[in-house]
Parts: structure tokens; C-alpha cells; sequence
């Protein structure tokens, strides 16, 4: 019944709806970032959506326990850099930086991803991609550094911009370790693992957090924020981005990722009040410039 009804539903529109929701993520973690302290927010969302699947995960547990044990370093590493370090550095960066920097910043992963392809992988880099590159990480100082130059000789940016850039390698080297990833597991019996995993690293973290930082409210706002960011952003993204990709293919469902900064800053203005000025767009210029640049290909 669900895959009728996501088949009813055109591939572009679920890509939208997945960018949209990934925009939103960034808008609640920024909203409550007074309120709802990092760690606690990245590991109630985890544990949420691990409820959500154990239905439909456990059933399926014993028969790829071994294809776990025999991978369990590579889950792991995986785990830690695509849910633990992305979602706890983007969070903590959300404390200290607006929305349009960090979704502004977080379209630069692509290019990331080509820098670490050719570290690791080996994977050749033309002369245009160099430049390409080049260009993404000109427009992400021109946001970090307000476009005052001023700022670049003083060092005086922004300690949540850093965090965020954290996040942004986490994720890429996350993106490119994906080739090693057990191919025996499918995509949902993955996913699941990766998220008990990472609940599992989250969890004395978390406690830490409670005990000597701050401790998690347990208010209606809290229980709404951290239900939409295990329903939407995780759960609901994930079938829609699978979906879709396969109807598409990935080179086309790429591009909709351009989408995430574009929603971010259209609902940090209209949500959060935030201001939009020239060294945004000139940084925007940049790093779309930078991954046309990078990604294109004949």
C-alpha cells in the first residue's frame, strides 16, 4: 500500500519534499538552540526513529547478524561519521551560527566529497574540477568571514561556522567509506544498524551532557521538535530520497540537494527573522559556481 501510494506520487516532487525537510532540520536546530541542548537533541531524535523501526528492523536482525559481526568497524565508523559526528557538530554549530550560514556552508559537501574521493580513493581530479574547487571554498570564507577581509586577518569568525565545516567533512568522508559499506545488507537493514549504532554512541554522550552541561527539557515544544526532526528529516527523507533515486537515478536527484540552502534561508527568513545580505549571495555565487564547476560532467 505505501508503494502505491509513493508511486502515485511524482519523483521530483519526494526530492523536493526531502530537501525541504532537510532545510527544516536546520530551522528547529537553530529555533531551540536556547532551549534543547545539542547532544540531547541529536540523541532523542535517534532514539525516536529507532522505536519507530524496531517493528520492522528486529524481525529481520538475526538473519544479518552475522553480516554484522563480520562488519561491525566499518558499521561503526559509518555510524559515527553520517549520524553521531554530522548530526551532534551541525547542532552544536546551530548554537553559535544562523541557518542561511550553515545551509549556505552545508552545499559545499559535494566538492568535499570529490577532495576526499581523490585523497583516499585516488580518484583523478581535472584541472576544472581544481578550480571548481577552488571557488566552492572562496564562497564559503566570503560567508564564514562576512565578506569583511578584516575578519580573515584577525581570525575572528565564527566558532559555530567551525563546527559546521566539521560536520560538512564528517558527512563527505562518510560519503566516500559508503563504497565499503557490507553490500549484504540492504539499504533499510543498513540504515537501521547505523541508527541503533549510533544511539548506542550517543548515549553516554548524552548522559554527560545531562549531568554537567545541561539537561533536556521535557516540554511540548521539546516532544514536537524532536518528533519532527525523527519523522521528517529522518524517516520520511530517507524513503523519499530511496524512492526517488531509483526512478531518477542519482546524478539527477543530486542537483536537488542545491535545494537545501534555498529552503533554509527561505524559512530562516520567514520563521526566524534572519537577514540575508550581499556577502551571502556572493558566497551562494561561489560555491554554486564552484560545484557546477566540480560536478558537471559532458
Amino acid at each position: 500500500m505505501k508503494r502505491q501510494l509513493l508511486h502515485r506520487v511524482p519523483p521530483h516532487v519526494l526530492l523536493v519534499l526531502t530537501t525541504l525537510f532537510w532545510a527544516g532540520n536546520l530551522v528547529v536546530g537553530r529555533a531551540f538552540h536556547e532551549d534543547i541542548p545539542p547532544v540531547g537533541l541529536a540523541f532523542w531524535r535517534w532514539f525516536i526513529v529507532l522505536l519507530l523501526i524496531c517493528p520492522f528492523y528486529l524481525p529481520q536482525l538475526k538473519r544479518c547478524l552475522p553480516v554484522i559481526r563480520r562488519s561491525w568497524k566499518i558499521l561503526l565508523g559509518l555510524s559515527i561519521l553520517g549520524v553521531f559526528n554530522f548530526t551532534v557538530l551541525a547542532y552544536v554549530g546551530l548554537q553559535y551560527t544562523t541557518v542561511v550560514n550553515a545551509s549556505l556552508s552545508l552545499s559545499i559537501i559535494p566538492v568535499v566529497i570529490v577532495v576526499l574521493s581523490w585523497c583516499i580513493l585516488k580518484v583523478a581530479v581535472s584541472r576544472r574540477q581544481v578550480f571548481g574547487i577552488a571557488l566552492s571554498f572562496l564562497g564559503i570564507f566570503v560567508i564564514i568571514s562576512r565578506g569583511n577581509p578584516a575578519v580573515l586577518m584577525n581570525l575572528t569568525f565564527n566558532r559555530g561556522d567551525f563546527w559546521i565545516l566539521g560536520a560538512i567533512c564528517s558527512w563527505a568522508l562518510y560519503s566516500v567509506l559508503l563504497r565499503r559499506r557490507p553490500s549484504e545488507l540492504s539499504g533499510f537493514m543498513f540504515f537501521g544498524t547505523t541508527v541503533l549504532l549510533s544511539v548506542l554512541a550517543l548515549l553516554p554522550a548524552y548522559l554527560g551532557e545531562s549531568l554537567f552541561v545541561r539537561t533536556m527539557p521535557h516540554t511540548l515544544a521539546t516532544l514536537a521538535s524532536v518528533s519532527y526532526l525523527a519523522v521528517f528529516p529522518s524517516i520520511l527523507s530517507y524513503i523519499f530520497w530511496n524512492h526517488a533515486v531509483s526512478k531518477v537515478g542519482p546524478n539527477t536527484a543530486g542537483y536537488f540537494i542545491h535545494l537545501v540552502p534555498v529552503f533554509g534561508i527561505l524559512l530562516s527568513v520567514i520563521l526566524l527573522g534572519e537577514a540575508v545580505h550581499a556577502f551571502h549571495l556572493a558566497g551562494m555565487a561561489c560555491v554554486f559556481s564552484g560545484i557546477c564547476l566540480t560536478t558537471w560532467k559532458r
